[in-house]
């Protein structure tokens, strides 16, 4: 069971409130729907729409405490969330922040503990860590108070009635933790892979990059989407068209992510033959 749903179906109680960003990954949604408490969603990385949704809820009569619902870094746009005010925010109302840094964990953040590193040790935050993407392995980690953590063991029923990860998975992510520490280099070169990646999408398509290795580049039109990533795949570029209900109506993209298995002139030719097959693909 991915861990945002276990999550979510575990601990919000009845009489709580979930305020989940528009964006957040279908996985909370998942368990946010299969959990007690009341839900509404919020503007995407919008604080003063969570803080009003809150509002809202406590002038109504709810009286339990607000779970707020991010990704550090989201999965289709590329941008972060304003962890900083939720943070405040959660602290304000006597409520909890969830972070999911699914894409931000070994990229992002001192040794590559994500853009949620400074908010660590407060009793009220959350952190996902997947064990995929940048770690390599599979699983997740879930940093919280001792409290919650003792909480799910005892409680969530999809961690309870599962089978337990093979101690050589566990192995693997212990190394994965300790590459990330040792090998700094590694995290100095991607950040600088990216940058130029950023850098390249704005010279060649005029496109705003996000500052981080995931660069959406906005289509509108599915089929139009579609035709330009197949012709990219097929001079070798591995891009993919995402297209609603993943993302909202029109708005289906090329989602274009860097890894460090590309190097910068490979980033030229893609944003330059990209650049020019959008052009031969009229609307």
């Amino acid at each position: 069971m991915p861990p945002t749903r276990l999550l979510f179906s575990t601990l919000p109680e009845r009489g709580d409130l979930v305020v989940y960003d528009a964006l957040v990954h279908a996985s909370a949604h998942e368990g946010i729907q299969a959990g007690k408490a009341q839900a509404v969603v919020a503007a995407h990385n919008d604080a003063s729409a969570f803080e009003q949704a809150i509002e809202r809820w406590r002038a109504d009569g709810g009286t339990g405490h607000p779970w707020i619902a991010v990704e550090s870094l989201y999965s289709m746009d590329g941008d972060r969330a304003p962890l900083s005010a939720l943070a405040e925010l959660a602290e304000k109302h006597d409520g909890f922040l969830v972070i999911d840094e699914a894409h931000a964990t070994g990229v992002f953040g001192p040794g590559g503990r994500g853009f949620a590193a400074d908010l660590e040790n407060r009793a009220n935050v959350i952190v996902l860590h997947t064990c995929g993407k940048a770690l390599g392995v599979s699983g997740a980690l879930l940093g919280a108070s001792a409290v919650l953590c003792d909480y799910l063991v005892n409680r969530a029923r999809g961690f309870i009635y599962s089978t337990a990860p093979s101690p050589l998975m566990a192995a693997a992510v212990r190394q994965s933790l300790r590459m990330l520490v040792d090998e700094p280099q590694r995290r100095a070169d991607f950040d600088a892979l990216h940058s130029f990646a950023n850098s390249e999408l704005t010279e060649k398509l005029g496109v705003a990059g996000s500052g981080s290795q995931i660069l959406p580049v906005l289509i509108g039109d599915n089929g139009r989407a579609v035709r330009i990533a197949a012709r990219m795949r097929a001079e070798g570029f591995d891009i993919r068209a995402i297209r609603p209900p993943t993302v909202p109506e029109g708005t289906a993209r090329l989602r274009i992510a860097i890894t460090l298995n590309v190097d910068r002139a490979m980033i030229t030719r893609m944003f330059t033959r990209l650049a020019a097959i959008i052009a031969e693909e009229k609307p």
